[in-house]
């Protein structure tokens, strides 16, 4: 079955069957017709022959720090219903936090011609503006801003400060497990909002014992391990995600202490993990999965040759759960 034999059983031309595989204007009857025809002889278009024609491979690269991130999963499921529904497919990379990988990446997916790229970004250096100057499709960045290209991001200062106003109810010495400051989302804008918090209940930055980590939830129990011999009365700790706060809590629990009365906790991402450890963990729920469906939608508008570049900030809620005092 070919284009030809479609056109006639369907009563059409051959260019007006073209136009319809190609989204073309057809009429409502005709297209109708065309549709009975490919739906009665299970016909399906080559799809070299389409990229050949349209210079479109309909692939969408998705390049991701973590795999089996909560977060990076909802984000992904987001970005996957809105592209799906679109007719596009995705390659997804999975860099394990690495920087020449995600560089890499940013250069296999240009020259290997999918027709755009969402970049799931951590830290965003020279090497890697280059990189984005220098591509030939449209690419989104979700979850850092960066001025000049299309953007998805979470309001990190507001929402960290927020949720630390509630640990902080009652505390006297405090502790924050964050990670590195070249992250100016996770690392740089969430030490910025616990720190706004503490200034907000008197408390100076100097009186805060600060430790840099890594993402994991083995990180955090590390991390709270140091905390607990350079603050052994630390009786607030904030962490800059739910994975590492969950690490420092069973570090806590392992040590006796008792969450909240004598350790307060708080993180950042409103995990499943989180919801179900006990005491259940105060954070921060961010719209991972609406963020995902809007950084599909601006790049959909870049591929549909809109070139305004558009930043969204996205909301968030508190969830104050057993992990924190109350009032």
């Amino acid at each position: 079955m070919n284009i030809n034999e479609i056109a006639k059983l369907a009563g059409v031309s051959r260019a007006t069957v073209s136009r319809y595989l190609n989204n073309g204007y057809v009429s409502d009857e005709k297209k109708e017709r065309i549709q009975e025809v490919i739906d009665r002889t299970g016909y399906k278009p080559s799809t070299q022959a389409q990229t050949l024609r349209t210079k479109k491979t309909r692939l969408i690269g998705v390049i991701l720090p973590k795999i089996n991130s909560d977060s990076i999963s909802r984000m992904v499921a987001g970005i996957s219903v809105v592209l799906k529904e679109a007719g596009y497919q995705l390659l997804l990379a999975n860099t394990e936090n690495r920087e020449k990988e995600e560089l890499e990446y940013l250069r296999l997916f240009s020259e290997n011609h999918v027709d755009g790229i969402i970049l799931i970004a951590t830290i965003i250096t020279r090497e890697h503006k280059r990189a984005l100057k220098a591509l030939q499709v449209p690419v989104v960045l979700l979850g850092q801003r960066l001025d000049g290209y299309s953007c998805v991001y979470q309001d990190d200062c507001l929402a960290a400060r927020d949720v630390s106003r509630l640990l902080l109810r009652g505390a006297g010495k405090i502790g924050c497990i964050g990670v590195t400051q070249q992250d100016e989302a996770v690392g740089a804008g969430r030490r910025k909002g616990f720190l706004e918090a503490a200034g907000d209940a008197g408390i100076a930055e100097e009186a805060v014992s600060f430790l840099e980590t890594g993402f994991s939830v083995e990180d955090g129990y590390r991390a709270m391990d140091q905390l607990l011999a350079l603050c052994p009365g630390a009786d607030a700790v904030f962490c800059a995600t739910d994975s590492i706060a969950l690490g420092a809590l069973a570090r806590l629990q392992e040590a006796g202490r008792q969450i909240p009365e004598e350790v307060a906790l708080a993180g950042v991402g409103d995990t499943v993990s989180g919801r179900i450890v006990s005491p259940k963990l105060t954070s921060v729920h961010f719209y991972y999965k609406t963020s995902g469906k809007e950084a599909a939608r601006l790049l959909l508008e870049l591929l549909d040759g809109n070139e305004a570049r558009k930043q969204i900030k996205m909301g968030y809620r508190v969830e104050e759960r057993g992990t924190t005092r109350q009032r």
